[in-house]
Protein backbone atom coordinates (compact mmCIF):
# COMPACT_ATOMS: atom_id res chain seq x y z
CA UNK A 1 0.00 0.00 0.00
CA UNK A 2 1.17 3.48 -0.99
CA UNK A 3 -0.73 6.50 0.26
CA UNK A 4 0.24 9.92 -1.61
CA UNK A 5 -0.95 13.55 -1.61
CA UNK A 6 -0.84 15.64 -4.47
CA UNK A 7 -0.70 19.09 -3.15
CA UNK A 8 -2.57 21.28 -6.08
CA UNK A 9 -5.56 20.37 -7.93
CA UNK A 10 -4.52 22.38 -11.52
CA UNK A 11 -2.82 21.09 -14.53
CA UNK A 12 0.37 19.89 -13.04
CA UNK A 13 -0.98 18.25 -10.03
CA UNK A 14 -4.07 16.44 -11.73
CA UNK A 15 -1.35 14.92 -14.35
CA UNK A 16 1.29 14.08 -11.24
CA UNK A 17 -2.22 11.92 -10.41
CA UNK A 18 -2.79 10.71 -13.69
CA UNK A 19 0.51 9.59 -14.00
CA UNK A 20 0.79 7.96 -10.90
CA UNK A 21 -2.21 5.41 -12.28
CA UNK A 22 -0.70 5.10 -15.01
CA UNK A 23 2.94 4.27 -14.01
CA UNK A 24 2.63 2.78 -10.59
CA UNK A 25 2.13 -1.10 -10.21
CA UNK A 26 1.94 -0.87 -6.29
CA UNK A 27 -0.77 -2.23 -5.21
CA UNK A 28 -3.97 -0.66 -3.17
CA UNK A 29 -1.98 2.97 -4.14
CA UNK A 30 -4.47 6.24 -2.60
CA UNK A 31 -3.99 9.70 -4.13
CA UNK A 32 -5.62 12.45 -2.19
CA UNK A 33 -5.58 15.26 -3.76
CA UNK A 34 -5.40 18.81 -1.87
CA UNK A 35 -5.89 21.87 -2.76
CA UNK A 36 -6.46 25.58 -1.20
CA UNK A 37 -9.22 26.50 -2.64
CA UNK A 38 -12.89 24.38 -2.42
CA UNK A 39 -12.54 24.08 -6.34
CA UNK A 40 -10.11 21.86 -8.41
CA UNK A 41 -9.01 22.79 -11.85
CA UNK A 42 -6.58 25.69 -10.92
CA UNK A 43 -5.55 28.00 -13.92
CA UNK A 44 -7.75 26.31 -16.19
CA UNK A 45 -10.85 27.47 -13.61
CA UNK A 46 -9.25 30.45 -12.50
CA UNK A 47 -6.47 31.77 -15.23
CA UNK A 48 -7.97 30.22 -18.59
CA UNK A 49 -9.66 33.65 -19.98
CA UNK A 50 -14.08 33.06 -20.06
CA UNK A 51 -14.32 33.37 -24.00
CA UNK A 52 -11.88 30.90 -24.31
CA UNK A 53 -14.29 28.00 -23.74
CA UNK A 54 -12.32 25.11 -25.66
CA UNK A 55 -9.14 25.33 -23.38
CA UNK A 56 -11.88 25.81 -20.91
CA UNK A 57 -12.92 22.64 -21.87
CA UNK A 58 -9.78 21.14 -20.47
CA UNK A 59 -11.77 21.18 -17.00
CA UNK A 60 -13.61 17.57 -18.41
CA UNK A 61 -10.47 16.09 -18.91
CA UNK A 62 -9.13 16.59 -15.67
CA UNK A 63 -12.50 15.51 -13.98
CA UNK A 64 -11.97 12.19 -15.05
CA UNK A 65 -8.75 12.33 -13.69
CA UNK A 66 -10.09 13.32 -10.20
CA UNK A 67 -13.20 10.75 -10.74
CA UNK A 68 -10.89 7.85 -10.37
CA UNK A 69 -12.12 5.58 -7.58
CA UNK A 70 -7.91 5.36 -6.41
CA UNK A 71 -8.59 9.29 -5.87
CA UNK A 72 -9.70 11.48 -2.92
CA UNK A 73 -10.04 14.96 -4.00
CA UNK A 74 -9.88 17.63 -0.23
CA UNK A 75 -10.29 21.35 -1.05
CA UNK A 76 -10.29 23.90 1.39
CA UNK A 77 -7.22 22.71 3.16
CA UNK A 78 -4.59 25.27 3.62
CA UNK A 79 -0.86 23.86 3.80
CA UNK A 80 1.48 25.84 6.44
CA UNK A 81 0.61 28.35 8.76
CA UNK A 82 -3.42 28.40 9.75
CA UNK A 83 -3.72 24.48 8.33
CA UNK A 84 -1.57 21.70 8.13
CA UNK A 85 2.19 21.57 8.58
CA UNK A 86 4.37 19.97 5.77
CA UNK A 87 6.21 17.95 8.77
CA UNK A 88 2.65 16.74 9.39
CA UNK A 89 1.95 15.72 6.02
CA UNK A 90 4.72 13.51 5.98
CA UNK A 91 3.32 11.92 9.12
CA UNK A 92 0.13 11.13 6.77
CA UNK A 93 1.30 10.29 3.63
CA UNK A 94 4.47 7.83 2.42
CA UNK A 95 4.92 10.89 -0.26
CA UNK A 96 3.66 14.59 -0.83
CA UNK A 97 3.99 15.93 -4.50
CA UNK A 98 3.68 19.78 -4.20
CA UNK A 99 2.29 20.97 -7.39
CA UNK A 100 1.67 24.74 -6.18
CA UNK A 101 2.66 27.00 -9.08
CA UNK A 102 3.49 30.31 -9.16
CA UNK A 103 1.20 32.66 -6.99
CA UNK A 104 2.89 36.12 -7.27
CA UNK A 105 3.52 38.50 -10.13
CA UNK A 106 6.98 40.07 -11.59
CA UNK A 107 7.30 43.71 -10.25
CA UNK A 108 8.31 46.48 -12.62
CA UNK A 109 10.35 48.05 -10.31
CA UNK A 110 9.60 51.78 -11.60
CA UNK A 111 8.63 54.99 -9.67
CA UNK A 112 4.64 55.09 -9.85
CA UNK A 113 4.34 51.46 -9.42
CA UNK A 114 1.96 51.62 -7.07
CA UNK A 115 0.04 54.18 -7.72
CA UNK A 116 -3.87 53.66 -7.76
CA UNK A 117 -4.89 52.48 -11.44
CA UNK A 118 -1.61 50.34 -11.37
CA UNK A 119 -2.01 46.87 -10.67
CA UNK A 120 -0.94 43.26 -12.17
CA UNK A 121 -2.65 41.83 -15.09
CA UNK A 122 -2.95 38.71 -12.70
CA UNK A 123 -5.02 40.69 -10.33
CA UNK A 124 -7.92 41.99 -13.15
CA UNK A 125 -7.86 38.44 -14.53
CA UNK A 126 -8.77 36.73 -11.14
CA UNK A 127 -11.22 39.70 -10.55
CA UNK A 128 -12.77 38.81 -14.49
CA UNK A 129 -12.51 35.05 -13.45
CA UNK A 130 -14.00 34.91 -10.03
CA UNK A 131 -10.76 33.74 -7.98
CA UNK A 132 -12.23 34.51 -4.22
CA UNK A 133 -9.39 36.09 -3.58
CA UNK A 134 -9.84 39.05 -6.00
CA UNK A 135 -11.38 41.16 -3.54
CA UNK A 136 -8.03 41.27 -1.78
CA UNK A 137 -5.66 41.12 -4.69
CA UNK A 138 -6.50 44.92 -5.72
CA UNK A 139 -8.27 45.74 -8.83
CA UNK A 140 -11.05 47.78 -8.56
CA UNK A 141 -14.08 48.02 -10.15
CA UNK A 142 -14.10 52.37 -10.20
CA UNK A 143 -11.03 52.07 -12.43
CA UNK A 144 -13.03 50.95 -15.44
CA UNK A 145 -13.77 54.60 -15.59
CA UNK A 146 -10.29 55.00 -17.45
CA UNK A 147 -10.80 56.29 -21.11
CA UNK A 148 -7.55 55.07 -21.98
CA UNK A 149 -5.32 51.70 -20.39
CA UNK A 150 -1.97 50.74 -20.88
CA UNK A 151 -1.47 46.55 -20.48
CA UNK A 152 2.61 46.09 -20.56
CA UNK A 153 3.87 42.82 -21.56
CA UNK A 154 3.66 40.55 -25.05
CA UNK A 155 2.25 37.45 -23.73
CA UNK A 156 -0.71 35.62 -23.89
CA UNK A 157 -1.87 37.08 -20.56
CA UNK A 158 -0.91 40.30 -21.88
CA UNK A 159 -3.68 39.19 -25.23
CA UNK A 160 -5.93 38.36 -22.71
CA UNK A 161 -6.77 41.46 -20.88
CA UNK A 162 -6.03 43.71 -23.78
CA UNK A 163 -9.04 41.30 -25.14
CA UNK A 164 -11.29 41.30 -22.67
CA UNK A 165 -11.23 45.08 -21.80
CA UNK A 166 -11.81 45.95 -25.82
CA UNK A 167 -14.42 43.17 -26.14
CA UNK A 168 -17.97 43.79 -25.84
CA UNK A 169 -20.29 42.69 -22.52
CA UNK A 170 -22.89 41.29 -24.65
CA UNK A 171 -20.17 38.55 -26.15
CA UNK A 172 -19.01 37.89 -22.46
CA UNK A 173 -22.52 37.25 -21.11
CA UNK A 174 -22.86 33.66 -22.61
CA UNK A 175 -19.57 32.82 -20.78
CA UNK A 176 -19.14 32.17 -17.12
CA UNK A 177 -17.63 35.73 -16.10
CA UNK A 178 -19.12 36.55 -13.04
CA UNK A 179 -22.61 38.64 -13.11
CA UNK A 180 -20.99 41.74 -11.36
CA UNK A 181 -17.43 41.65 -13.19
CA UNK A 182 -20.31 41.65 -16.60
CA UNK A 183 -21.80 44.53 -15.65
CA UNK A 184 -18.77 46.92 -14.98
CA UNK A 185 -17.27 45.77 -18.52
CA UNK A 186 -20.70 46.85 -19.78
CA UNK A 187 -20.48 50.17 -18.59
CA UNK A 188 -16.05 50.61 -18.87
CA UNK A 189 -15.22 53.55 -20.31
CA UNK A 190 -12.34 52.60 -21.72
CA UNK A 191 -12.27 53.33 -25.47
CA UNK A 192 -8.39 53.02 -25.83
CA UNK A 193 -5.89 49.90 -25.14
CA UNK A 194 -2.60 50.13 -25.43
CA UNK A 195 -0.58 46.64 -25.57
CA UNK A 196 3.23 47.33 -25.21
CA UNK A 197 6.22 45.61 -25.92
CA UNK A 198 9.98 46.38 -24.71
CA UNK A 199 11.33 44.12 -27.87
CA UNK A 200 10.59 43.62 -31.26
CA UNK A 201 7.63 41.51 -33.06
CA UNK A 202 9.76 38.52 -33.51
CA UNK A 203 10.44 38.23 -29.64
CA UNK A 204 7.03 38.41 -28.76
CA UNK A 205 6.06 35.30 -26.74
CA UNK A 206 2.02 35.04 -27.66
CA UNK A 207 0.69 32.23 -29.61
CA UNK A 208 -0.16 33.11 -33.29
CA UNK A 209 -3.98 32.45 -32.31
CA UNK A 210 -4.35 34.52 -29.62
CA UNK A 211 -2.94 37.70 -31.61
CA UNK A 212 -5.57 36.60 -34.83
CA UNK A 213 -8.40 36.66 -32.15
CA UNK A 214 -7.27 40.28 -31.33
CA UNK A 215 -8.05 41.25 -35.05
CA UNK A 216 -11.27 39.78 -35.06
CA UNK A 217 -13.15 41.85 -32.15
CA UNK A 218 -15.84 43.26 -33.46
CA UNK A 219 -16.07 46.34 -31.37
CA UNK A 220 -12.89 46.98 -31.59
CA UNK A 221 -9.92 48.07 -34.10
CA UNK A 222 -6.32 47.29 -34.38
CA UNK A 223 -3.78 49.82 -35.28
CA UNK A 224 0.01 48.99 -35.45
CA UNK A 225 2.86 51.31 -36.51
CA UNK A 226 4.65 49.41 -39.58
CA UNK A 227 8.07 52.19 -38.97
CA UNK A 228 8.05 50.28 -34.97
CA UNK A 229 8.22 46.85 -37.04
CA UNK A 230 10.55 47.27 -39.01
CA UNK A 231 13.14 48.12 -36.35
CA UNK A 232 12.97 44.28 -35.87
CA UNK A 233 15.23 42.95 -38.42
CA UNK A 234 14.08 39.65 -38.31
CA UNK A 235 10.51 41.55 -39.54
CA UNK A 236 12.26 42.21 -42.95
CA UNK A 237 12.71 39.15 -43.74
CA UNK A 238 11.29 36.22 -41.59
CA UNK A 239 11.90 33.18 -43.47
CA UNK A 240 14.67 32.08 -41.16
CA UNK A 241 12.21 32.47 -38.37
CA UNK A 242 10.95 29.08 -36.58
CA UNK A 243 7.47 28.88 -37.58
CA UNK A 244 5.09 30.24 -34.69
CA UNK A 245 6.97 33.10 -34.52
CA UNK A 246 7.44 33.42 -38.40
CA UNK A 247 3.16 33.22 -37.90
CA UNK A 248 3.17 36.06 -35.30
CA UNK A 249 5.07 38.67 -37.90
CA UNK A 250 2.93 37.62 -40.82
CA UNK A 251 0.28 38.58 -39.12
CA UNK A 252 1.29 41.59 -37.58
CA UNK A 253 2.59 43.00 -41.69
CA UNK A 254 -0.87 42.19 -42.53
CA UNK A 255 -2.29 44.71 -40.41
CA UNK A 256 0.63 46.84 -40.87
CA UNK A 257 0.11 47.17 -44.77
CA UNK A 258 -3.76 46.68 -44.93
CA UNK A 259 -5.24 49.70 -46.81
CA UNK A 260 -7.36 52.07 -44.92
CA UNK A 261 -11.12 51.81 -45.80
CA UNK A 262 -12.36 54.59 -48.18
CA UNK A 263 -14.99 55.38 -45.31
CA UNK A 264 -15.06 53.95 -42.10
CA UNK A 265 -16.63 55.47 -38.48
CA UNK A 266 -15.05 55.41 -35.90
CA UNK A 267 -14.96 51.84 -34.22
CA UNK A 268 -16.36 51.66 -30.28
CA UNK A 269 -12.28 50.97 -29.24
CA UNK A 270 -9.37 51.07 -30.73
CA UNK A 271 -6.65 48.40 -29.97
CA UNK A 272 -2.80 49.78 -30.04
CA UNK A 273 0.38 47.24 -30.65
CA UNK A 274 3.08 48.74 -30.05
CA UNK A 275 6.57 47.42 -30.44
CA UNK A 276 10.34 48.64 -28.48
CA UNK A 277 9.08 50.60 -25.93
CA UNK A 278 10.32 50.50 -22.34
CA UNK A 279 8.49 51.80 -19.13
CA UNK A 280 10.71 54.03 -17.23
CA UNK A 281 7.77 55.10 -15.31
CA UNK A 282 4.26 55.36 -14.21
CA UNK A 283 2.85 59.19 -14.54
CA UNK A 284 0.80 60.18 -11.65
CA UNK A 285 -2.16 62.69 -12.26
CA UNK A 286 -5.02 64.02 -9.52
CA UNK A 287 -3.58 61.60 -6.80
CA UNK A 288 -3.68 58.36 -9.53
CA UNK A 289 -2.78 57.52 -12.80
CA UNK A 290 -2.42 59.17 -15.44
CA UNK A 291 0.24 58.08 -17.78
CA UNK A 292 3.09 55.86 -18.62
CA UNK A 293 6.56 56.93 -19.04
CA UNK A 294 8.47 54.51 -22.26
CA UNK A 295 11.87 54.70 -23.60
CA UNK A 296 12.27 54.02 -26.88
CA UNK A 297 14.12 51.01 -27.56
CA UNK A 298 16.17 49.63 -30.41
CA UNK A 299 18.20 46.11 -30.71
CA UNK A 300 21.38 45.82 -29.54
CA UNK A 301 21.96 43.16 -31.92
CA UNK A 302 22.34 40.12 -29.12
CA UNK A 303 18.57 39.82 -29.32
CA UNK A 304 18.04 42.15 -26.43
CA UNK A 305 17.34 45.93 -26.53
CA UNK A 306 19.23 48.87 -25.78
CA UNK A 307 17.58 52.31 -24.66
CA UNK A 308 17.98 55.03 -27.21
CA UNK A 309 17.71 57.66 -24.91
CA UNK A 310 14.29 59.48 -26.06
CA UNK A 311 11.04 58.74 -24.41
CA UNK A 312 7.75 58.95 -24.93
CA UNK A 313 4.47 59.77 -22.68
CA UNK A 314 0.95 57.17 -23.30
CA UNK A 315 -2.27 58.97 -21.21
CA UNK A 316 -3.48 56.24 -19.29
CA UNK A 317 -5.57 55.95 -15.88
CA UNK A 318 -5.12 52.60 -15.72
CA UNK A 319 -2.31 50.21 -15.97
CA UNK A 320 -2.06 46.17 -15.93
CA UNK A 321 1.48 44.56 -15.30
CA UNK A 322 1.62 41.25 -17.37
CA UNK A 323 5.62 40.99 -17.25
CA UNK A 324 5.14 36.85 -15.81
CA UNK A 325 5.00 35.01 -12.36
CA UNK A 326 6.69 34.23 -9.74
CA UNK A 327 6.69 31.27 -7.15
CA UNK A 328 6.33 32.10 -3.81
CA UNK A 329 7.68 29.51 -0.21
CA UNK A 330 6.00 27.46 0.76
CA UNK A 331 6.02 27.00 4.83
CA UNK A 332 8.39 24.40 5.69
CA UNK A 333 9.69 23.66 2.29
CA UNK A 334 13.38 24.81 1.39
CA UNK A 335 12.74 27.80 -1.90
CA UNK A 336 15.15 29.53 -4.29
CA UNK A 337 14.39 33.28 -4.49
CA UNK A 338 16.55 33.59 -7.39
CA UNK A 339 14.29 31.09 -9.57
CA UNK A 340 11.46 31.12 -7.44
CA UNK A 341 11.56 27.60 -7.35
CA UNK A 342 12.11 24.71 -4.72
CA UNK A 343 15.51 23.12 -5.31
CA UNK A 344 14.87 19.59 -6.68
CA UNK A 345 16.92 16.99 -8.61
CA UNK A 346 14.10 15.29 -11.58
CA UNK A 347 11.14 16.17 -8.92
CA UNK A 348 12.69 15.17 -5.47
CA UNK A 349 12.95 17.99 -3.31
CA UNK A 350 16.67 19.27 -2.27
CA UNK A 351 17.58 19.80 1.29
CA UNK A 352 20.67 20.96 1.66
CA UNK A 353 21.77 19.50 -1.26
CA UNK A 354 20.31 15.98 -0.62
CA UNK A 355 17.06 14.48 -1.87
CA UNK A 356 14.83 14.87 1.01
CA UNK A 357 12.71 11.65 2.11
CA UNK A 358 9.35 11.63 0.50
CA UNK A 359 8.50 15.11 -0.72
CA UNK A 360 8.74 15.96 -4.62
CA UNK A 361 7.64 19.04 -7.03
CA UNK A 362 6.01 19.18 -10.22
CA UNK A 363 5.03 22.37 -12.74
CA UNK A 364 5.60 25.63 -12.06
CA UNK A 365 7.08 25.60 -8.60
CA UNK A 366 9.67 22.78 -9.63
CA UNK A 367 10.56 24.46 -13.16
CA UNK A 368 9.25 28.06 -13.00
CA UNK A 369 6.32 29.95 -14.89
CA UNK A 370 7.82 28.29 -18.10
CA UNK A 371 5.85 26.56 -21.31
CA UNK A 372 1.94 25.72 -21.61
CA UNK A 373 -0.28 23.57 -20.10
CA UNK A 374 0.78 20.53 -22.41
CA UNK A 375 4.11 21.38 -20.47
CA UNK A 376 3.03 19.89 -17.43
CA UNK A 377 2.33 16.39 -18.58
CA UNK A 378 6.35 15.27 -19.01
CA UNK A 379 7.38 17.64 -16.01
CA UNK A 380 4.80 15.27 -13.74
CA UNK A 381 6.08 12.03 -15.27
CA UNK A 382 9.39 12.91 -14.68
CA UNK A 383 8.63 13.33 -11.03
CA UNK A 384 6.59 10.38 -10.99
CA UNK A 385 9.25 8.20 -12.22
CA UNK A 386 11.39 9.72 -9.37
CA UNK A 387 8.43 8.72 -7.12
CA UNK A 388 7.87 5.53 -8.10
CA UNK A 389 11.62 4.43 -7.93
CA UNK A 390 11.84 5.28 -5.09
CA UNK A 391 8.77 3.66 -3.54
CA UNK A 392 9.71 0.15 -2.38
CA UNK A 393 11.75 2.49 1.05
CA UNK A 394 8.91 4.99 1.43
CA UNK A 395 5.94 2.19 1.54
CA UNK A 396 8.30 0.50 4.56
CA UNK A 397 7.47 4.16 6.50
CA UNK A 398 5.00 3.70 9.19
CA UNK A 399 1.87 6.34 8.92
CA UNK A 400 0.52 7.74 11.77
CA UNK A 401 -3.15 8.52 11.01
CA UNK A 402 -6.07 8.53 8.43
CA UNK A 403 -5.85 11.72 6.37
CA UNK A 404 -9.14 12.92 6.67
CA UNK A 405 -10.09 12.86 10.44
CA UNK A 406 -6.46 13.93 10.69
CA UNK A 407 -7.38 17.32 8.57
CA UNK A 408 -10.67 17.84 10.46
CA UNK A 409 -8.90 17.21 13.59
CA UNK A 410 -6.47 20.42 12.76
CA UNK A 411 -9.28 22.48 12.57
CA UNK A 412 -10.36 21.92 8.60
CA UNK A 413 -13.21 21.59 6.94
CA UNK A 414 -12.20 20.00 3.73
CA UNK A 415 -14.67 20.06 0.94
CA UNK A 416 -14.56 17.09 -0.79
CA UNK A 417 -15.57 15.80 -4.32
CA UNK A 418 -19.56 15.52 -3.85
CA UNK A 419 -19.49 19.53 -2.46
CA UNK A 420 -17.77 20.25 -5.41
CA UNK A 421 -20.37 18.77 -7.08
CA UNK A 422 -22.88 20.66 -5.15
CA UNK A 423 -20.33 24.02 -6.15
CA UNK A 424 -21.45 23.26 -9.62
CA UNK A 425 -25.36 22.77 -8.83
CA UNK A 426 -25.40 25.90 -7.49
CA UNK A 427 -23.37 27.98 -10.40
CA UNK A 428 -26.04 26.32 -12.39
CA UNK A 429 -28.89 27.54 -10.01
CA UNK A 430 -27.24 31.06 -10.16
CA UNK A 431 -26.91 31.06 -13.63
CA UNK A 432 -30.63 29.94 -14.58
CA UNK A 433 -31.74 32.90 -11.80
CA UNK A 434 -30.05 35.42 -14.02
CA UNK A 435 -30.21 34.32 -17.15
CA UNK A 436 -27.57 32.53 -18.29
CA UNK A 437 -25.44 29.88 -18.43
CA UNK A 438 -23.21 28.29 -15.55
CA UNK A 439 -22.08 31.52 -13.47
CA UNK A 440 -18.84 31.45 -10.90
CA UNK A 441 -19.84 32.50 -7.38
CA UNK A 442 -16.99 35.19 -6.91
CA UNK A 443 -16.29 34.67 -2.71
CA UNK A 444 -14.97 32.26 -0.07
CA UNK A 445 -18.52 32.90 1.75
CA UNK A 446 -20.68 31.70 -0.76
CA UNK A 447 -18.42 28.70 -2.73
CA UNK A 448 -18.12 27.43 0.77
CA UNK A 449 -22.14 27.85 1.30
CA UNK A 450 -22.78 26.11 -1.08
CA UNK A 451 -20.48 23.02 -0.75
CA UNK A 452 -22.63 22.16 2.08
CA UNK A 453 -25.45 22.39 -0.40
CA UNK A 454 -26.85 19.09 0.98
CA UNK A 455 -27.13 19.75 4.68
CA UNK A 456 -28.18 22.95 6.71
CA UNK A 457 -27.50 25.55 3.98
CA UNK A 458 -29.90 23.70 1.92
CA UNK A 459 -30.23 21.64 -1.43
CA UNK A 460 -28.97 24.79 -3.94
CA UNK A 461 -28.32 22.51 -6.85
CA UNK A 462 -31.25 20.57 -7.05
CA UNK A 463 -33.78 23.59 -7.68
CA UNK A 464 -34.64 25.81 -9.98
CA UNK A 465 -32.92 28.71 -9.13
CA UNK A 466 -30.87 30.56 -6.35
CA UNK A 467 -34.25 32.14 -5.16
CA UNK A 468 -35.86 28.70 -4.66
CA UNK A 469 -32.92 27.42 -2.18
CA UNK A 470 -33.71 30.21 0.21
CA UNK A 471 -30.65 32.21 -1.37
CA UNK A 472 -30.61 35.82 -3.08
CA UNK A 473 -27.57 37.23 -4.73
CA UNK A 474 -26.33 40.51 -3.13
CA UNK A 475 -23.40 42.95 -4.25
CA UNK A 476 -21.06 43.37 -1.75
CA UNK A 477 -18.64 45.54 -3.28
CA UNK A 478 -16.89 44.07 -5.86
CA UNK A 479 -18.44 40.95 -4.77
CA UNK A 480 -21.48 39.02 -5.75
CA UNK A 481 -22.28 37.15 -2.48
CA UNK A 482 -24.99 34.80 -1.62
CA UNK A 483 -26.68 35.39 0.98
CA UNK A 484 -29.56 34.32 3.18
Amino acid sequence: MLRIAVVGSGPSGVYTAQSLLAQSTVPGLRIDVLDRLPCPYGLVRYGVAPDHEKIKSLQNNLRTVLEDERISFYGNVQIGPGGVSTDRLLGLYHAVVYCVGAAADRRLGIPGEDLPGSCSATAFVSWYSAHPDAAADGFRLDWLTARSAVVIGAGNVAVDVARILSRGADELRPTDVPHAALDALASSAVREVHMTARRGPSQAKFTTKELRELGALPGAEVTVDGAELALDPAYLDPATLPAPVRRNVEVLRGWATAPAPASRREPPRVLRLRFFLRPVEILERDGRVGGVRFEHTAPDGSGGVRGTGTYEDVEAQLVLRAVGYLGVPLTGLPFDPATGTVPHAAGRVLRDGAPSPGEYVAGWIKRGPTGVIGTNRPCAKETVTSLLADAPTLALRPLTDEPLPALRQAGLRPVEWSGWLDIERAEAALGRSLGRGSVKIPDWEGLLAASRGGGEWGAWGDRCGVADAGWQMTEVGSRLTAVR
